[in-house]
């Protein structure tokens, strides 16, 4: 290796010149090795890297908690909105209601490892879930539809058994309103749960229960006005385009593996759909008969 460059032999240069040498051997000894350079542009990409994986994970925190506040939010909409109309403790009775109807589907949903979104609440609409994807088949969509119902009919039997130890009319009202969600929610109809079912049923009960809602809706309107059948029509309309939408994919045979269902299947389905519809129609039935009886007792021990 070359000895170090010193003044001494560089007597003849000037004073100036003697300067520039001495700052550019100074620039030179002060540089680090290659090696250590090298180590510091290693440990700031990993500065780097652990930076952008801790932004990672807390804005997936973030998107988590802004996801379940829009559900919060909406809920709260929903129960403002019902306040207006039928008191806060029936409002929040009734949001409940939605909530345990709708975690139905989503515990379902993970099951099936259906991804979908949050759900949302919509004021005089009840509530929405998202599918992102369709299921696996029809028997999972078939199970995911069912799912809410029978949630929502656990939560009304409890609001039942609360009103039966407490004799409280307000559990009563909850119960009744619960039972007769979940009956809506059966129709035979695309895209209510009812409708959900009947793919793996039988679908062309789709078409019939679409005909009747239009039969229904058409009847409120005479009956009450358009504004009570609002969501009757609104329905009617997803339906139809989702039963046009069916009905015309029906001959793939994507379509016709999707609906391809064991009898044994099919059958245990069927019972399935049977007992959530027979039950909330005969305890809806059973508490609105109560409470015509009830009525009709108090009026005759007053009038007596």
């Amino acid at each position: 290796m070359a000895e170090p460059i010193t003044f001494e032999e560089f007597e003849p240069l000037t004073a100036p010149a003697r300067m520039v040498a001495g700052h550019r051997r100074a620039s030179v000894a002060s540089q680090p090795p290659m090696q250590e350079q090298r180590g510091r542009a290693r440990r700031a990409l990993r500065r780097v890297g652990v930076t952008l994986l801790v932004a990672a994970k807390w804005g997936a925190l973030l998107l988590s908690k802004v996801k379940f506040a829009a559900v919060f939010l909406s809920m709260f909409a929903s129960i403002v909105a019902y306040t207006l109309f039928w008191g806060s403790g029936f409002a929040i009775g009734f949001v409940v209601i939605l909530l345990i109807h709708e975690c139905g589907h989503v515990i379902q949903l993970r099951r099936e490892g259906v991804r979908a979104t949050a759900p949302l609440f919509i004021p005089f609409l009840g509530a929405v879930i998202g599918l992102r994807e369709m299921p696996e088949n029809a028997v999972a969509e078939a199970k995911v539809g069912l799912a809410g119902p029978a949630a929502g009919t656990a939560a009304s039997l409890v609001a039942l058994v609360i009103y039966g130890l407490t004799g409280a009319e307000f559990w009563r009202a909850v119960a009744y309103v619960g039972f007769l969600l979940q009956l809506f929610n059966l129709a035979p109809i695309l895209p209510l749960d009812g409708g959900r079912a009947m793919a793996a049923l039988s679908t062309r009960l789709w078409l019939l229960g679409w005909l009747a809602l239009i039969a229904a809706a058409a009847l409120v309107t005479v009956n009450a006005g358009f504004r009570q059948a609002f969501i009757l029509y609104l329905i009617a309309l997803l339906g139809g385009k989702e039963l046009f939408r069916r009905r015309n994919a029906r001959r793939s045979a994507a379509s016709q593996d999707y609906h391809r269902v064991p009898v044994r299947t099919r059958l245990l389905i069927g019972m399935a759909y049977l007992v959530l519809l027979v039950g909330t129609g005969a305890a809806a039935v059973a508490l609105d008969v109560h409470e015509t009886v009830k009525a009709a007792s108090n009026q005759t021990l007053t009038q007596g």
